[in-house]
């Protein structure tokens, strides 16, 4: 199983004086926990996409580019790109420039979002908002397959005979599918036979098995193979010495964060006794240990029928970088080696 982090590149803040920390400072401090994942041995880094004050990823394709100058053999991917409200031809682009910057380590997860900002600011309606993402996919999947391209759609202007440059290393760079909780999602990734990158960031990670089963039963219906339809995950975690300092600085971060979002969302702030039961055997959080959170690794994968990749979610409680880059440690050194023996 692949080992990896994904981050939202949070604009951190100071805990003793409480305002905002140089955005120059937290990029370069993103870009050493990636340069410090590689050397630890971690397989795969996501950059997520946003565009919000609290966030610092609006330009993915970028960062991961400037971490490809400083990795070595780590695969770098977006987490999610917003497919919805971007350009398939640029998509492709950055990420063919990223893969030969990279010398073929660059990857892709494309999604819908979580958050709708990304529609008025690219002046899309976000009422469109699932066959925005069937035609843009549509044509991220021409471009991949063809040099050449012919395409016609609804949100874009036609392409005739168009050459699109540059081409990736990879052929075909590596495109995952973003899900959250809709079948739709799931059975749309098994029709077109593409691995699944599920983000479960709350619940009990079982309850997802029929979903997984859909998108199996959708794939080998359309003629895909098990071995193309790989499934991962991405789940909020972290990892410390022991169980009890991993709740310690994980907790106060988490429900800062988690309530603040919830108040735009509707959902009731957050408690302890909701926290501990997701960082419980059956809930999503990974936050714990090494050997309780690789056996709980194990324990998701059996659920869901076997998972191929697991990312970490860990920069939105406001840790320091040095608690980040010690978990990173402890999830190459020890958590990595637990799960795959």
């Amino acid at each position: 199983m692949e080992i990896g982090i994904d981050s939202f590149a949070a604009a951190s803040v100071s805990t003793e004086t409480g305002t905002a920390n140089s955005s120059m400072d937290a990029l370069n401090k993103l870009l050493e926990r990636i340069e410090h994942a590689d050397k630890a041995g971690l397989d795969v880094f996501g950059i997520g996409e946003h565009h919000r004050k609290e966030f610092l990823d609006s330009a993915p394709a970028i960062i991961l580019a400037a971490a490809a100058a400083r990795t070595k053999r780590i695969r770098l991917t977006s987490a999610v790109t917003v497919l919805s409200a971007a350009d398939p031809v640029r998509v492709f682009q950055n990420f063919a420039t990223l893969d030969l910057i990279s010398n073929g380590r660059a990857e892709m997860v494309v999604g819908r979002g979580s958050f709708t900002e990304s529609f008025p600011l690219f002046g899309f309606n976000v009422q469109d908002y699932d066959e925005l993402f069937a035609e843009k996919l549509d044509l991220l999947l021409n471009i991949r397959a063809n040099e050449i391209v012919n395409w016609t759609g609804k949100f874009r202007p036609a392409l005739h005979n168009q050459a699109i440059y540059p081409r990736p290393v990879q052929n075909p760079i590596p495109v995952w599918l973003g899900v959250g909780g809709t079948p739709e999602s799931f059975v749309r990734a098994g029709m077109l036979g593409l691995p699944l990158m599920v983000a479960i960031i709350g619940g009990e990670t079982h309850r997802f098995r029929p979903l997984v089963d859909l998108y199996r039963q959708a794939g080998k219906k359309a003629g895909h193979s098990p071995e193309q339809l790989k499934v991962g995950l991405h789940s909020l975690g972290y990892v410390a010495n022991t169980r009890q300092e991993a709740i310690d600085d994980f907790f106060p971060g988490y429900a800062e964060t988690f309530t603040r979002i919830g108040k735009e969302r509707g959902w009731p702030p957050v408690t302890f006794s909701r926290f501990e039961a997701q960082i419980g055997p059956l809930g999503a959080l990974l936050v714990g240990g090494p050997e309780e959170v690789a056996a709980k690794i194990l324990q998701h994968s059996e659920a869901l029928g076997g998972i191929s990749r697991l990312s970490f979610q860990m920069d939105n409680a406001a840790l320091p970088q040095e608690k980040l880059l010690r978990s990173i440690e402890l999830i190459g050194s020890r958590v990595a080696k637990i799960v795959n023996g």
